[in-house]
């Protein structure tokens, strides 16, 4: 359940997510964003041809469907009731008959194509529009997703694309569909009553200023929406993963969880009804109003013909009621798009607000790939590195002050130092992850801001304390790293780890799937799983950020092996918690409050008696305790022996240059 990491700078103002002000503002004022519109149009550009032979099919539909009520008026004028007084003309009658039912059929004809092609262009647009954030999210920098939830994300990706998929597939073809038909039908009216048009449209104004009152009501309540839709996301994401669920119930909180989920449940129903009956009423009036005209209409025709003013045929009162009628649903069609796009203005907002953002880590112009850098691909270089996180309090510390070092090709540097010293970040930069604030970070020879971004990527190989495994087989997992890998080399790579014989020891083999994060295998074979995929990769550098400091000491002395392996020839940078994993390395520095406070190889620190030197002695006197704990009932366990050090004890005093003898417990170090 991740509320927010540091490496970010925090889970935002609200536990709901990030920005959660901002975004309500922005949801309240998107009906109001000028451009919006322009933009969304913008998307089904590329679907130009599509569109335009789909919007002739709608206009020739929407004019195909106001003939009929014309032909209706010739039925009863002139081939039922002539007004001349002469027989019912059935020929004419048959002609009239046959014309509607063709006219009918070709209606339908074009509905199903027109309903085909709407469908497709806008699919494909929801479509690009999902695929098109996806791809922006990916390049975004590392910051962005450490300060936001993964659920909000997924509910960008998901819920708000989803939103808005009905006004992308049907808004268009709506709009010019619904818009010809109400112009033909006002046309057709006027043909055929121009005084009657006037009664029937009187009221039109008057519900166009109400529509929009109801619209902007329904933007609001859909930002809402998706803000709670958004929430329920990332408690589903954050509770129901496979760490998640652990945590929740080692702490028994299960019933906790239930009533988040329950409380945030119930205000998405309180919000999807209110969303469902906002504008209801206003629809009710419209569909009351519209039904009521035909009767207003035969009673001012009662008052013409009674009256003597006019003489109203009845194929006119007929055909105008028919039409009038007709009118009916393409107005209430225009005016439930509108309110659509009112609706979905937010959600439009939400999405683009997401595209808008600019990454913070971007190729220049004239980027090179590291293979074209003056030095060699091994050699890192830090030049007086300043790093402070954005949304850090002002006043405080930076995280890196003025960090200086050089690895060159082959070396392994080591980074010691407390927790919360800077030694991630150090990592980090690197292969900019995060870009430095000050001072130069140098890849190859070169400025990374110089390089192109993928260029450094492609050269370096991260083993974190936190392995990542995807629900999929070992073999998957591995040609992530290199997708047209052989099985001979995945072999080698994870022999190289020593982990080929425990895959062989497993039923499916390399077939074998490993479950969400790999929770199917142990922390050692997961992380010996993950230096083989860095060995399959094969970068001249590589990152290792406390690969071993989770695991106990037979895990760690074996993963450690392995790590040593695909250390080989290759430049190393290592952040190191238990000092006996580093003091083999070239170079060791020793990070506090952001500097580089010691430098040097292990024997040299443990001489200088300085902060390296204390942190030895802690795990020492830890170590000691270890020790004493588990000798306590020495009888019974032969293999047991006081006077021999602990393995981790001995690989921080056992080095080749500073040889000491096992001190037994009680004596001074």
């Amino acid at each position: 359940m991740s509320m927010g990491g540091r490496g970010g700078g925090g889970g935002g103002p609200s536990f709901r997510g990030v920005d959660i002000e901002a975004q309500k503002k922005l949801n309240a004022e998107a009906p109001k964003i000028t451009h919006l519109g322009r933009r969304v149009v913008s998307l089904f550009r590329p679907y130009l041809g599509r569109l335009t032979f789909t919007a002739l099919l709608v206009v020739v539909g929407a004019g195909v469907a106001v003939i009929p009520p014309l032909i209706v008026q010739r039925i009863f004028d002139d081939a039922l009731f002539p007004v001349d007084g002469s027989p019912p003309d059935v020929p004419l009658l048959w002609r009239l008959v046959a014309i509607m039912i063709a006219l009918f059929l070709l209606s339908a004809a074009l509905g199903v194509v027109q309903t085909w092609l709407t469908s497709t262009v806008g699919n494909r647009v929801t479509g690009d529009l999902r695929i098109r954030l996806f791809d922006h999210l990916q390049a975004m920098e590392l910051a962005f997703f450490t300060r936001t939830k993964t659920g909000v994300i997924q509910s960008r990706l998901q819920n708000d694309v989803g939103g808005v998929s009905g006004v992308l597939t049907n808004t268009v073809t709506s709009i010019l569909g619904n818009l010809v038909t109400v112009i033909a039908s006002l046309v057709a009216m006027i043909i055929i009553d121009w005084r009657l048009t006037i009664i029937a449209v009187v009221l039109m104004p008057f519900l166009i200023i109400v529509q929009r009152r109801v619209g902007q009501v329904r933007a609001r309540i859909a930002g809402e929406t998706q803000e709670s839709l958004s929430e329920l996301t990332s408690i589903t994401q954050e509770t129901l993963s496979v760490s998640g669920i652990l945590l929740s119930k080692a702490f028994n909180r299960q019933g906790t969880e239930s009533g988040r989920y329950r409380e945030e449940n119930a205000n998405q129903v309180r919000l999807q009804v209110r969303r469902a009956m906002s504008g209801q009423g206003f629809f009710a009036v419209v569909q009351v109003l519209m039904a009521s005209v035909p009767a207003i209409i035969y009673l001012v025709s009662g008052y013409l013909v009674t009256g003597g003013v006019d003489t109203i045929t009845a194929g006119t009162i007929v055909a105008f009621t028919t039409v009038q009628a007709r009118l009916l649903m393409p107005l209430m069609g225009l005016m439930r798009v509108a309110l659509d796009l009112q609706t979905s203005a937010a959600l439009f907002a939400r999405i683009f607000e997401y595209l808008d953002l600019v990454p913070a880590i971007r190729d220049a112009p004239d980027a090179i790939g590291a293979a074209e850098a003056p030095g060699p691909l091994g050699r890192i270089e830090f030049r007086d590195v300043v790093f402070r996180y954005p949304d850090a309090a002002p006043g405080t510390r930076p995280t890196l002050d003025g960090v200086s070092f050089v690895a060159e090709p082959g070396q392994h540097v080591a980074f010691v130092g407390p927790s919360g010293a800077g030694k991630t970040t150090i990592l980090y930069l690197t292969p900019r992850l995060y870009e430095a604030s000050g001072g130069v970070v140098m890849f190859a020879g070169a400025d990374v801001r110089r390089l192109r971004h993928e260029s450094i990527i492609d050269n370096v190989g991260i083993v974190s304390q936190e392995t990542y495994l995807f629900h999929a087989t070992i073999r998957e997992n591995l040609r992530y790293a290199k997708p047209d890998a052989t099985d001979a080399e995945l072999e080698a790579a994870c022999r190289a780890a020593n982990i080929h014989h425990v895959i062989s020891s497993f039923e499916h083999g390399y077939d074998t799937v490993v479950g969400e994060r790999g929770y199917r295998l142990s922390g050692g074979e997961k992380q010996r799983i993950a230096i083989a995929r860095v060995l399959l990769k094969d970068p001249p550098v590589l990152l290792l950020d406390e690969a071993t400091s989770a695991l106990d000491t037979v895990s760690e002395r074996v993963v450690q092996e392995a790590l040593d392996a695909a250390a080989r020839g290759r430049t190393t940078l290592s952040i190191a918690h238990r000092l006996s994993t580093v003091i083999g390395a070239d170079v060791i520095h020793v990070v506090e409050a952001g500097r580089i406070v010691e430098s040097g190889r292990h024997s040299e620190l443990i001489a200088r008696g300085g902060l390296y030197s204390e942190l030895a002695a802690e795990q020492l006197a830890a170590s000691r305790i270890l020790e004493a704990e588990e000798a306590q009932p020495l009888a019974g366990h032969p293999e047991r022996r006081a006077d021999r050090p602990p393995d981790d004890v001995r690989l921080v005093l056992d080095d080749a240059s500073d040889a000491r003898p096992w001190v037994p417990l009680g004596d001074e170090y």
